[in-house]
């Protein structure tokens, strides 16, 4: 039960503060959070009801309780360190807070504006002062087209949009939409695809023209679906050159070191073993990067790529530790 709920007006209160946040939230959801009975719980709604505040319901798996329209917002309320965590975390995507002409940067000013003093006095020097390093690898994408997207999300809603692939070429998709994920910088789409038949992933910023699909109004999203896990997975496993690794020590032992994007580990010689099966894009990258760092012996036996790229990495390793006197001519 919530602290701070005690008296029945303050688990109204409470009640109301629920369905601001959250939608769609059952009498079962609400009696949890308050610590009640789901009967008490429906009195709650009532006794909003009939204070004027309208308390929509609606039947069905995604049904439950929701705010209508005309509702007044109550005042912002932010502690001194949710104020700050707050400019924390628009620095941290990157954005430029104390930028008015950024939307972020100005929705966040307007936020900061209105704390009292003692409040946000913190939050408006860190606004002010701190600068976010621009990340080379962020690419955000337009903001209406993400808007289209959470909302088929929502709605369970299927969609119709133009792909602009990496090569440049633009392909029709129609898809179930199910997650939106951010990763390193840049919005990832886990949908169905319907012209494949299959999961799909694309990036957010290369979807144009999108707009709901009438026919299609029945998304239905795995129970299972772990959409960061997926992603990690499928971008290990769809790049351009295959990589097959094997390491001399147990799956377990080489698991910390590596990431789902490089691959997925399997069990050989009876678990004495393990294999790194994936794929990447940058070979230069995965054998420079990635595999230099697995302070386990391996060796690449798939992959003409990846091998090439070892073969070279080895020679410059090899070349950086020849006798000084070959290298510059002189006895140390």
């Amino acid at each position: 039960m919530d602290p701070l709920v005690a008296s029945p007006t303050a688990k109204a209160l409470r009640t109301l503060e629920l369905l601001q946040v959250r939608g769609g939230v059952t009498a079962q959801q609400l009696a949890d959070r308050l610590g009640v009975s789901d009967r008490a719980a429906r009195r709650y709604i009532a006794n909003l009801r009939d204070a004027g505040i309208p308390v929509e319901s609606t039947t069905g798996p995604y049904g439950g309780y929701r705010l209508g329209r005309g509702v007044r917002p109550p005042p912002l309320v932010f502690t001194a360190a949710e104020a700050l965590g707050l400019v924390m975390a628009v620095l941290d995507g990157h954005h430029a807070a104390a930028d008015d002409d950024d939307p972020v940067g100005a929705a966040l000013g307007k936020l900061v504006s209105a704390l009292p003093d003692a409040v946000g006095r913190h939050a408006a020097t860190m606004r002010q002062l701190a600068l976010a390093a621009p990340d080379r690898r962020a690419v955000r994408p337009d903001a209406s087209i993400a808007t289209v997207l959470v909302e088929g999300i929502a709605e369970r809603q299927s969609l119709e949009f133009q792909y602009r692939r990496a090569s440049g070429q633009t392909v029709h998709a129609l898809v179930d939409p199910w997650a939106l994920v951010v990763r390193h910088g840049r919005w990832y789409l886990i949908c169905f695809a319907h012209h494949a038949g299959a999961a799909r992933t694309y990036r957010v910023d290369r979807i144009e023209c999108v707009e709901p699909c009438a026919s299609h109004l029945t998304v239905e999203r795995p129970l299972d679906l772990d959409p960061v896990a997926w992603l990690e997975e499928h971008l290990g496993s769809q790049r351009r050159h295959p990589t097959h690794v094997v390491f001399d020590a147990p799956a377990g032992v080489v698991a910390p070191h590596v990431s789902t994007v490089m691959g997925r580990l399997e069990p050989v010689d009876g678990g004495v073993r393990c294999a790194l099966i994936g794929s990447t894009d940058n070979t230069t990258m995965y054998a420079g990067e990635w595999l230099a760092a697995v302070p386990v012996p391996f060796v690449v036996v798939g992959g003409t790529e990846l091998r090439a790229a070892v073969r070279v990495l080895a020679a410059r390793l090899g070349a950086a530790v020849a006798e000084p006197d070959a290298v510059l001519g002189t006895t140390p």
